[in-house]
Protein backbone atom coordinates (compact mmCIF):
# COMPACT_ATOMS: atom_id res chain seq x y z
CA UNK A 1 0.00 0.00 0.00
CA UNK A 2 1.19 3.42 -0.88
CA UNK A 3 1.91 5.66 2.14
CA UNK A 4 2.35 9.09 -0.27
CA UNK A 5 -0.51 10.07 -2.92
CA UNK A 6 2.11 11.23 -5.73
CA UNK A 7 4.33 13.62 -6.63
CA UNK A 8 5.03 17.14 -7.28
CA UNK A 9 7.46 18.80 -9.44
CA UNK A 10 9.29 21.88 -7.66
CA UNK A 11 9.24 23.89 -11.38
CA UNK A 12 6.58 23.50 -13.32
CA UNK A 13 3.99 22.31 -10.28
CA UNK A 14 2.51 19.53 -12.58
CA UNK A 15 1.27 16.71 -10.21
CA UNK A 16 1.81 12.98 -10.94
CA UNK A 17 0.47 9.33 -9.55
CA UNK A 18 3.01 7.45 -7.31
CA UNK A 19 3.37 5.36 -10.70
CA UNK A 20 3.71 7.40 -12.89
CA UNK A 21 7.14 8.71 -12.64
CA UNK A 22 10.40 7.54 -10.48
CA UNK A 23 13.07 10.70 -10.58
CA UNK A 24 12.80 14.00 -12.13
CA UNK A 25 9.65 15.49 -13.90
CA UNK A 26 9.15 14.29 -17.46
CA UNK A 27 8.14 18.23 -18.69
CA UNK A 28 11.50 20.25 -17.20
CA UNK A 29 13.31 18.15 -15.47
CA UNK A 30 12.68 19.29 -12.23
CA UNK A 31 12.75 17.57 -8.59
CA UNK A 32 9.86 16.07 -7.63
CA UNK A 33 8.80 16.27 -4.06
CA UNK A 34 6.94 13.75 -2.54
CA UNK A 35 3.04 14.67 -1.51
CA UNK A 36 2.15 13.42 1.82
CA UNK A 37 -1.87 12.91 2.49
CA UNK A 38 -1.46 15.42 5.16
CA UNK A 39 -5.08 15.09 6.23
CA UNK A 40 -5.11 11.41 6.65
CA UNK A 41 -2.18 12.17 8.86
CA UNK A 42 -3.96 14.67 11.21
CA UNK A 43 -6.87 12.30 11.44
CA UNK A 44 -4.67 9.18 12.89
CA UNK A 45 -2.00 11.33 14.75
CA UNK A 46 -1.11 13.83 16.99
CA UNK A 47 2.39 15.29 18.09
CA UNK A 48 2.54 12.92 20.87
CA UNK A 49 1.88 10.06 18.88
CA UNK A 50 4.77 10.65 17.17
CA UNK A 51 7.06 11.58 20.29
CA UNK A 52 6.03 8.78 22.31
CA UNK A 53 7.20 6.37 20.30
CA UNK A 54 10.29 3.67 21.92
CA UNK A 55 11.86 3.65 18.49
CA UNK A 56 15.16 5.90 18.57
CA UNK A 57 15.95 6.17 15.12
CA UNK A 58 14.82 8.49 11.69
CA UNK A 59 12.14 5.07 11.88
CA UNK A 60 10.65 6.87 15.01
CA UNK A 61 9.09 9.67 12.08
CA UNK A 62 7.63 6.74 10.33
CA UNK A 63 3.73 7.89 10.18
CA UNK A 64 5.08 11.10 8.41
CA UNK A 65 7.47 8.96 5.71
CA UNK A 66 6.33 7.53 2.28
CA UNK A 67 8.15 4.40 3.17
CA UNK A 68 7.59 1.67 5.60
CA UNK A 69 10.57 0.58 7.88
CA UNK A 70 12.09 -2.47 6.20
CA UNK A 71 11.60 -5.87 8.56
CA UNK A 72 14.31 -6.80 10.96
CA UNK A 73 15.74 -4.54 13.51
CA UNK A 74 18.87 -3.38 15.17
CA UNK A 75 20.82 -3.27 11.80
CA UNK A 76 22.41 0.07 10.66
CA UNK A 77 19.13 0.41 8.33
CA UNK A 78 17.37 0.37 11.76
CA UNK A 79 19.16 2.28 13.62
CA UNK A 80 20.13 5.33 11.17
CA UNK A 81 19.37 8.86 12.67
CA UNK A 82 18.32 9.77 16.19
CA UNK A 83 22.03 11.74 16.25
CA UNK A 84 22.93 14.12 19.32
CA UNK A 85 22.41 17.43 20.05
CA UNK A 86 24.50 19.03 22.50
CA UNK A 87 26.15 22.63 23.61
CA UNK A 88 29.03 24.81 22.03
CA UNK A 89 29.79 27.10 25.33
CA UNK A 90 33.20 28.01 24.95
CA UNK A 91 32.67 28.77 21.28
CA UNK A 92 29.66 30.31 21.54
CA UNK A 93 31.17 32.48 23.53
CA UNK A 94 33.82 33.62 21.60
CA UNK A 95 31.32 34.57 18.95
CA UNK A 96 29.52 36.50 21.03
CA UNK A 97 26.38 34.23 20.76
CA UNK A 98 24.69 33.20 24.35
CA UNK A 99 22.92 30.18 22.60
CA UNK A 100 24.85 27.49 20.48
CA UNK A 101 24.04 23.85 19.63
CA UNK A 102 25.75 21.27 17.42
CA UNK A 103 23.97 18.09 15.68
CA UNK A 104 26.39 15.41 15.34
CA UNK A 105 25.65 13.48 11.88
CA UNK A 106 28.94 11.64 12.57
CA UNK A 107 26.98 9.54 14.96
CA UNK A 108 25.00 7.59 11.74
CA UNK A 109 26.11 3.87 10.97
CA UNK A 110 28.11 5.24 8.44
CA UNK A 111 29.18 8.31 10.26
CA UNK A 112 27.60 11.11 7.66
CA UNK A 113 24.10 12.45 7.21
CA UNK A 114 23.89 10.74 4.12
CA UNK A 115 22.72 7.66 5.97
CA UNK A 116 19.15 9.40 6.34
CA UNK A 117 19.03 9.65 2.53
CA UNK A 118 20.33 6.02 1.94
CA UNK A 119 18.26 4.19 4.94
CA UNK A 120 14.64 5.86 2.97
CA UNK A 121 15.87 4.95 -0.86
CA UNK A 122 16.96 1.06 0.43
CA UNK A 123 13.61 0.62 1.57
CA UNK A 124 11.98 2.27 -1.23
CA UNK A 125 13.99 -0.15 -3.35
CA UNK A 126 12.74 -3.13 -0.97
CA UNK A 127 9.49 -2.15 -1.62
CA UNK A 128 9.48 -1.63 -5.86
CA UNK A 129 11.86 -4.84 -5.55
CA UNK A 130 15.24 -3.39 -7.72
CA UNK A 131 17.42 -5.75 -7.83
CA UNK A 132 20.52 -2.90 -7.68
CA UNK A 133 20.97 0.51 -6.13
CA UNK A 134 23.33 3.05 -8.15
CA UNK A 135 24.19 6.02 -6.92
CA UNK A 136 27.01 8.50 -7.98
CA UNK A 137 28.97 10.06 -4.69
CA UNK A 138 31.84 11.92 -3.37
CA UNK A 139 32.17 9.24 -0.79
CA UNK A 140 29.77 9.84 1.83
CA UNK A 141 26.29 9.02 -0.15
CA UNK A 142 28.40 6.21 -1.35
CA UNK A 143 29.23 4.86 1.71
CA UNK A 144 25.99 5.46 3.31
CA UNK A 145 24.27 3.28 0.40
CA UNK A 146 26.85 0.36 0.83
CA UNK A 147 26.67 0.24 4.50
CA UNK A 148 22.51 0.39 4.27
CA UNK A 149 22.56 -1.85 1.65
CA UNK A 150 24.45 -4.24 3.15
CA UNK A 151 22.20 -4.50 6.33
CA UNK A 152 20.14 -5.92 4.18
CA UNK A 153 21.54 -7.95 1.45
CA UNK A 154 21.04 -5.34 -0.97
CA UNK A 155 23.26 -4.71 -4.20
CA UNK A 156 24.99 -1.53 -4.72
CA UNK A 157 26.86 -0.07 -7.34
CA UNK A 158 28.85 3.80 -6.44
CA UNK A 159 30.23 5.31 -8.65
CA UNK A 160 32.81 7.70 -7.20
CA UNK A 161 35.24 10.33 -9.01
CA UNK A 162 38.87 8.74 -8.87
CA UNK A 163 39.66 11.95 -6.69
CA UNK A 164 37.50 10.62 -3.76
CA UNK A 165 39.28 10.85 -0.65
CA UNK A 166 40.98 6.89 0.22
CA UNK A 167 39.26 6.65 4.09
CA UNK A 168 35.91 7.05 2.00
CA UNK A 169 36.68 4.93 -0.85
CA UNK A 170 37.48 2.00 1.57
CA UNK A 171 34.38 2.04 3.12
CA UNK A 172 32.68 1.87 -0.34
CA UNK A 173 35.12 -1.74 -0.50
CA UNK A 174 34.60 -2.70 3.20
CA UNK A 175 30.78 -2.67 3.15
CA UNK A 176 30.81 -5.04 -0.14
CA UNK A 177 29.40 -2.46 -3.00
CA UNK A 178 31.00 -2.74 -6.45
CA UNK A 179 33.00 0.29 -6.77
CA UNK A 180 33.94 1.91 -9.62
CA UNK A 181 36.24 4.76 -9.67
CA UNK A 182 35.54 7.63 -12.63
CA UNK A 183 38.34 9.53 -14.30
CA UNK A 184 36.33 13.15 -13.91
CA UNK A 185 34.67 14.57 -11.58
CA UNK A 186 31.31 14.09 -9.54
CA UNK A 187 29.22 15.26 -12.36
CA UNK A 188 30.64 13.33 -14.65
CA UNK A 189 29.60 10.38 -12.12
CA UNK A 190 26.17 11.36 -11.56
CA UNK A 191 25.74 11.37 -15.04
CA UNK A 192 26.97 8.14 -15.97
CA UNK A 193 25.20 6.53 -13.10
CA UNK A 194 21.69 8.28 -14.28
CA UNK A 195 22.70 6.77 -17.75
CA UNK A 196 23.26 3.33 -16.13
CA UNK A 197 19.99 3.28 -14.48
CA UNK A 198 18.32 3.87 -17.75
CA UNK A 199 20.53 1.34 -19.64
CA UNK A 200 20.53 -1.56 -16.99
CA UNK A 201 17.10 -1.15 -15.00
CA UNK A 202 18.94 -0.31 -12.01
CA UNK A 203 17.36 2.15 -9.36
CA UNK A 204 19.22 5.24 -9.35
CA UNK A 205 19.77 7.02 -5.64
CA UNK A 206 21.63 10.32 -7.08
CA UNK A 207 21.33 13.18 -4.65
CA UNK A 208 18.12 15.17 -5.70
CA UNK A 209 17.10 13.31 -8.38
CA UNK A 210 15.67 10.32 -6.70
CA UNK A 211 13.05 12.22 -4.53
CA UNK A 212 13.27 9.59 -1.77
CA UNK A 213 16.40 11.40 -0.92
CA UNK A 214 14.93 14.52 0.49
CA UNK A 215 12.56 11.99 2.42
CA UNK A 216 15.45 10.95 4.42
CA UNK A 217 17.34 13.77 5.34
CA UNK A 218 14.02 15.47 6.31
CA UNK A 219 14.13 13.27 9.23
CA UNK A 220 16.86 15.46 10.74
CA UNK A 221 14.13 18.44 11.01
CA UNK A 222 11.90 16.30 12.76
CA UNK A 223 14.75 15.68 15.13
CA UNK A 224 15.37 19.31 15.85
CA UNK A 225 11.64 19.64 16.01
CA UNK A 226 11.47 17.57 19.00
CA UNK A 227 14.76 18.76 20.52
CA UNK A 228 13.42 22.13 20.39
CA UNK A 229 10.60 21.38 21.74
CA UNK A 230 12.33 20.51 25.17
CA UNK A 231 15.26 22.65 24.40
CA UNK A 232 12.85 25.74 23.85
CA UNK A 233 10.86 24.90 26.74
CA UNK A 234 14.02 24.84 29.30
CA UNK A 235 15.22 27.84 27.34
CA UNK A 236 12.06 29.77 27.94
CA UNK A 237 12.31 29.57 31.54
CA UNK A 238 15.91 30.81 31.76
CA UNK A 239 16.07 33.47 29.33
CA UNK A 240 12.91 34.47 27.46
CA UNK A 241 9.91 34.03 29.82
CA UNK A 242 7.64 36.25 26.91
CA UNK A 243 8.29 34.57 23.82
CA UNK A 244 10.24 37.72 22.04
CA UNK A 245 13.14 35.89 20.32
CA UNK A 246 14.00 35.21 17.15
CA UNK A 247 13.40 31.93 15.83
CA UNK A 248 15.90 28.82 15.40
CA UNK A 249 18.72 29.58 12.67
CA UNK A 250 20.03 26.23 11.34
CA UNK A 251 23.87 25.98 9.68
CA UNK A 252 23.71 23.76 6.68
CA UNK A 253 26.51 22.97 4.45
CA UNK A 254 25.57 22.98 1.21
CA UNK A 255 26.58 21.24 -2.13
CA UNK A 256 24.18 19.46 -4.55
CA UNK A 257 21.40 21.44 -2.61
CA UNK A 258 19.41 18.20 -1.36
CA UNK A 259 20.27 18.16 2.61
CA UNK A 260 19.12 21.72 3.01
CA UNK A 261 15.73 21.51 0.61
CA UNK A 262 15.41 18.10 2.72
CA UNK A 263 14.89 19.86 6.01
CA UNK A 264 13.27 22.69 4.56
CA UNK A 265 10.34 19.80 3.25
CA UNK A 266 10.56 18.17 6.86
CA UNK A 267 9.88 21.27 8.83
CA UNK A 268 7.08 22.14 6.28
CA UNK A 269 5.60 18.54 6.78
CA UNK A 270 5.39 19.95 10.39
CA UNK A 271 3.85 23.32 9.47
CA UNK A 272 1.28 22.00 6.78
CA UNK A 273 0.60 19.47 9.97
CA UNK A 274 0.18 22.49 12.52
CA UNK A 275 2.55 21.21 14.58
CA UNK A 276 4.57 23.88 14.26
CA UNK A 277 3.24 27.71 13.88
CA UNK A 278 6.46 28.71 12.35
CA UNK A 279 9.37 27.81 10.22
CA UNK A 280 13.34 27.95 11.62
CA UNK A 281 15.52 30.21 9.30
CA UNK A 282 17.79 27.96 7.13
CA UNK A 283 21.33 29.12 6.28
CA UNK A 284 23.34 27.65 3.72
CA UNK A 285 27.01 27.74 3.40
CA UNK A 286 28.67 27.03 0.36
CA UNK A 287 32.67 27.03 0.02
CA UNK A 288 33.65 29.72 -1.91
CA UNK A 289 35.02 27.81 -4.82
CA UNK A 290 31.73 25.77 -5.38
CA UNK A 291 29.14 28.38 -4.64
CA UNK A 292 26.67 27.75 -7.10
CA UNK A 293 23.67 28.39 -4.88
CA UNK A 294 24.84 30.81 -3.21
CA UNK A 295 25.58 33.15 -6.28
CA UNK A 296 21.90 32.29 -7.74
CA UNK A 297 20.83 33.52 -4.02
CA UNK A 298 22.68 36.72 -4.58
CA UNK A 299 21.55 37.29 -7.75
CA UNK A 300 17.75 36.77 -6.65
CA UNK A 301 17.37 34.09 -9.01
CA UNK A 302 16.47 30.31 -9.30
CA UNK A 303 18.59 30.03 -12.61
CA UNK A 304 21.38 27.72 -10.74
CA UNK A 305 24.86 29.00 -13.13
CA UNK A 306 27.48 26.18 -13.08
CA UNK A 307 30.58 26.78 -11.97
CA UNK A 308 33.74 24.91 -11.71
CA UNK A 309 34.19 23.30 -8.33
CA UNK A 310 37.41 23.56 -6.43
CA UNK A 311 37.22 23.42 -2.84
CA UNK A 312 38.86 21.51 0.31
CA UNK A 313 35.10 20.24 1.43
CA UNK A 314 34.98 17.55 -1.16
CA UNK A 315 31.42 16.47 -0.07
CA UNK A 316 30.36 20.07 -1.16
CA UNK A 317 32.36 20.04 -4.20
CA UNK A 318 29.87 20.39 -7.11
CA UNK A 319 29.99 22.27 -10.22
CA UNK A 320 26.10 22.29 -10.88
CA UNK A 321 24.24 21.07 -8.28
CA UNK A 322 20.72 19.03 -8.59
CA UNK A 323 19.00 20.07 -6.19
CA UNK A 324 19.92 23.86 -6.75
CA UNK A 325 16.25 25.64 -7.23
CA UNK A 326 14.80 23.95 -3.75
CA UNK A 327 18.19 24.58 -2.07
CA UNK A 328 17.55 28.70 -3.04
CA UNK A 329 13.64 28.30 -2.03
CA UNK A 330 15.15 27.08 1.38
CA UNK A 331 16.91 30.12 2.30
CA UNK A 332 14.81 32.36 0.47
CA UNK A 333 11.37 31.01 2.32
CA UNK A 334 12.44 31.18 5.92
CA UNK A 335 13.95 34.59 6.02
CA UNK A 336 17.68 32.86 5.86
CA UNK A 337 20.66 33.18 3.87
CA UNK A 338 23.44 32.24 1.83
CA UNK A 339 26.96 32.34 3.45
CA UNK A 340 30.53 31.36 0.98
CA UNK A 341 33.87 30.55 3.09
CA UNK A 342 37.44 29.76 2.52
CA UNK A 343 39.02 26.69 2.23
CA UNK A 344 41.59 28.62 4.73
CA UNK A 345 38.64 29.14 6.93
CA UNK A 346 37.40 25.88 6.43
CA UNK A 347 40.44 24.14 7.65
CA UNK A 348 40.40 26.66 10.89
CA UNK A 349 36.92 25.45 11.59
CA UNK A 350 37.82 21.75 12.08
CA UNK A 351 40.43 23.18 14.51
CA UNK A 352 37.97 24.87 16.34
CA UNK A 353 35.50 22.36 16.48
CA UNK A 354 38.05 19.31 17.75
CA UNK A 355 38.73 22.02 20.49
CA UNK A 356 35.24 21.27 22.00
CA UNK A 357 35.37 17.38 21.37
CA UNK A 358 34.24 17.22 17.60
CA UNK A 359 35.79 15.82 14.64
CA UNK A 360 34.30 17.26 11.83
CA UNK A 361 34.72 16.29 7.95
CA UNK A 362 35.57 19.80 5.89
CA UNK A 363 32.25 20.27 5.09
CA UNK A 364 31.06 20.08 8.23
CA UNK A 365 33.24 22.28 9.64
CA UNK A 366 32.17 24.46 7.23
CA UNK A 367 28.72 25.21 8.79
CA UNK A 368 30.77 26.66 11.74
CA UNK A 369 32.97 28.60 9.34
CA UNK A 370 29.69 30.30 8.15
CA UNK A 371 28.31 30.66 11.84
CA UNK A 372 31.85 32.68 12.32
CA UNK A 373 31.19 34.59 9.36
CA UNK A 374 27.43 35.38 10.41
CA UNK A 375 28.44 36.45 13.87
CA UNK A 376 30.93 38.99 12.28
CA UNK A 377 28.64 40.60 10.19
CA UNK A 378 25.87 40.97 12.06
CA UNK A 379 23.72 38.28 10.26
CA UNK A 380 23.21 36.39 13.58
CA UNK A 381 22.58 38.45 16.98
CA UNK A 382 23.81 37.52 20.39
CA UNK A 383 20.70 36.40 21.30
CA UNK A 384 19.72 34.65 18.50
CA UNK A 385 19.60 30.59 18.91
CA UNK A 386 22.17 28.72 16.63
CA UNK A 387 22.42 24.69 15.69
CA UNK A 388 24.91 23.61 13.77
CA UNK A 389 24.12 20.36 11.57
CA UNK A 390 27.84 19.12 11.38
CA UNK A 391 27.30 16.56 8.63
CA UNK A 392 29.98 13.84 8.64
CA UNK A 393 32.96 12.48 10.66
CA UNK A 394 36.66 14.02 10.27
CA UNK A 395 37.74 10.39 9.81
CA UNK A 396 36.50 10.50 6.17
CA UNK A 397 38.89 12.76 5.14
CA UNK A 398 42.01 12.38 7.38
CA UNK A 399 44.15 14.27 5.15
CA UNK A 400 42.18 17.62 5.57
CA UNK A 401 41.84 17.35 9.08
CA UNK A 402 46.10 16.77 9.20
CA UNK A 403 46.29 20.38 7.61
CA UNK A 404 44.37 21.92 10.35
CA UNK A 405 47.02 20.68 12.50
CA UNK A 406 50.76 20.73 13.44
CA UNK A 407 52.35 17.40 12.79
CA UNK A 408 52.89 15.45 16.42
CA UNK A 409 56.46 15.52 17.06
CA UNK A 410 58.89 12.36 17.26
CA UNK A 411 60.88 11.97 20.01
CA UNK A 412 63.91 9.21 21.77
CA UNK A 413 61.58 7.28 24.26
CA UNK A 414 62.92 8.90 27.49
CA UNK A 415 61.93 11.27 30.19
CA UNK A 416 64.68 13.95 29.41
CA UNK A 417 63.20 13.75 26.13
CA UNK A 418 59.86 14.02 27.04
CA UNK A 419 60.96 16.85 29.47
CA UNK A 420 62.37 19.25 26.79
CA UNK A 421 59.06 19.23 25.22
CA UNK A 422 56.64 19.16 27.86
Amino acid sequence: MQKFVGYRCSLCGQEYLPGQVTYACPRDGGNLNVELDYKAIQKKYQPEDVTSREDFSLWRYEPLLPVGAPKGDATPLHLAGWTPVFKLPVLAEELGLKHLWLKDESRNPSASFKDRASAIVVARAREIEAEVIVTASTGNAGAALACMSAAVGQKAVILAPKSAPPAKVAQLLVFGAKVILVDGSYDDAFDLAVKAANEFGWYCRNTGYNPFTAEGKKTAAFEIWEWWLEAHRDWHKKDHPLDNHSPLTIFVSVGDGNIISGIHKGFKDLHALGWIPNLPRLVGVQAEGSAAIANAFRGGTETIVPVSASTIADSISVDLPRDGVRAVRAARETGGAYITVSDDEIIRAIAKLGRVGVFAEPAGAAAYAGVERAAASGLTRSDDPVLILNTGSGLKDVRAAMRAVAEAPVIAPTLEALRQIA
